[in-house]
């Protein structure tokens, strides 16, 4: 029996995940972005992860590949790997992991390091998680309507957030930003 806490830190060696978790992680990143980061909380079969798109609006996801929302400082410097692209979880998926490590550049290998830029890591307020929340619940309204969406509605998304923190529904602040903006 261990006595370990539950947010048990593991190696963040990504080669060493296996494939078909891996595939799952290529799955949400083939929906939500090009680019993605795990977690070094947890264990190496089911790590958490963040999906990262071309606006660098991040989605976190558990280690069932669900959205998930994660502890504060769980994707902050020093707690989560280098970002990798869909390329390279591919050939490591192809590779099964060996030799991978080597196909990936140094700098994205210690891409972690910088990205939390400056200083430690800081609290999450309320005011950042409400934002999470509204990102997340925006872009899954924009995923699921792309097709009957104006051209040219992401634009407007710092507007469409606004409305949503004030209590909109996704559907209804992107129906007002519509109205205003393309009607």
């Amino acid at each position: 029996m261990s006595s370990s806490k539950t947010t048990k830190r593991w190696h963040g060696n990504v080669e060493a995940i296996k494939a078909e978790y891996l595939n799952g992680v290529v799955a949400q990143m083939t929906a939500y972005g090009d680019r993605v980061h795990f977690s070094m909380f947890g264990s190496v079969q089911k790590p958490h992860y963040e999906v990262i798109n071309s606006f660098d609006k991040k989605m976190a996801f558990d280690g069932n590949h669900h959205l998930h929302r994660p502890e504060e400082n769980e994707f902050g410097p020093g707690n989560v790997t280098a970002i990798f692209t869909m390329e390279q979880i591919k050939r490591i998926i192809a590779t099964g992991g060996s030799g991978a490590r080597s196909s990936i550049p140094r700098a994205a290998r210690a891409a972690s390091a910088r990205s939390g830029g400056a200083g430690g890591a800081r609290p999450v307020t309320a005011a950042a998680r409400a934002r999470e929340a509204v990102d997340g619940e925006k872009y899954v309204y924009f995923k699921a309507n792309r097709e009957m969406l104006p051209e040219g509605i992401n634009q407007y998304s710092d507007e469409i957030s606004a409305l949503m923190l004030k209590g909109m529904s996704a559907e209804q602040a992107f129906g007002e930003v519509i109205d205003k903006h393309f009607g």
